[in-house]
């Protein structure tokens, strides 16, 4: 599509990430039964970069607890690590982490039992759990997710919920997905040349048309005057990596001749955000 009303006055832009990835640290979070058993994995957020949880059965009800667990983010990285009461002196062994769309994998480095740890997404109420040694011994069981009296929470029915269309833009259960932010600062460079400038920042601004075009940049526009040297945002999807977005904003001349610099975050939000670009050659009325 056409990006003349999409052209923002000579500043910047933003961008997010990437595969609709399950947001594992809002999914755990909650009490969860493993079905037809008496067995039960809790989890908490402290943080936006640690979650804590707990495995437990109940007696009388009264749960006693079996095993401590954490999951915490470091340099980029999610780490997990489990306390089994009883075993190892308390102290806990750390796993290595690893997920994609639906499947958040726990290994063992010490090939010690376990060895593997993986939980299946199957919707917000519902895990798949294998555990698995490094002789192919495993079992598997399903947990449930459920309210604090016990009973087995449903999902709440949307009636509007359209299926094709939540599929086309590849959202998730809460209709949002995974998308790259990106800030643009200004550059380094202070030169006077007027003709390398006007001509980095037109560059620019067909950059932007094209990265529309390609279905990858769904907003761009200027800040206004900040004490932090902001110039603009950019939100991309459909690109695969941080490195991915590194390498198109490279490209760009305003920021290859220095006169903007940028900084990249993963951003989570409404999938139905690209719609609105279909729209906009409809309502600009003058050209920037």
């Amino acid at each position: 599509m056409k990006l003349k009303h999409f052209i923002l006055l000579c500043s910047c832009l933003f961008s997010i990430n990437t595969q609709a990835q399950t947001n594992w640290q809002q999914i755990l979070v909650g009490t969860w039964k493993v079905e037809n058993k008496n067995q039960y994995e809790h989890w908490d957020i402290m943080n936006k970069n640690s979650l804590k949880g707990y495995s437990y059965s109940l007696k009388n009800n009264i749960p006693h607890v079996t095993e401590y667990l954490s999951l915490d983010k470091k340099n980029n990285r999610w780490l997990y690590s489990a306390a089994v009461k009883g075993q190892n002196g308390g102290k806990s062994i750390s796993f290595s982490v690893q997920e994609n769309d639906t499947i958040l994998r726990i290994t063992n480095p010490k090939h010690d039992f376990p060895q593997t740890i993986t939980y299946q997404y199957k919707d917000s109420l519902n895990l798949a759990v294998t555990i698995s040694d490094d002789k192919d011994a495993k079992f598997s069981y399903n947990l449930i997710k459920i309210d604090y009296t016990g009973t087995a929470k449903t999902n709440s029915v949307n009636p509007n919920y359209d299926e094709s269309l939540a599929k086309e833009l590849n959202a998730d259960d809460y209709g949002m997905k995974a998308f790259y932010l990106v800030i643009l600062k200004t550059g380094s460079n202070t030169s006077n040349n007027a003709s390398e400038r006007n001509e980095s920042f037109r560059q620019h601004l067909a950059n932007i048309n094209r990265l529309v075009e390609e279905e990858k940049m769904i907003v761009a526009g200027p800040l206004g005057k900040n004490d932090n040297t902001y110039r603009g945002i950019f939100i991309l999807h459909n690109i695969k990596s941080k490195e991915e977005v590194r390498n198109i904003l490279n490209s760009d001349l305003a920021i290859k001749n220095n006169y903007l610099t940028f900084d990249i975050y993963d951003w989570y939000g409404s999938a139905a955000l690209p719609i609105y670009l279909k729209a906009t050659d409809k309502i600009w009325k003058s050209k920037p």
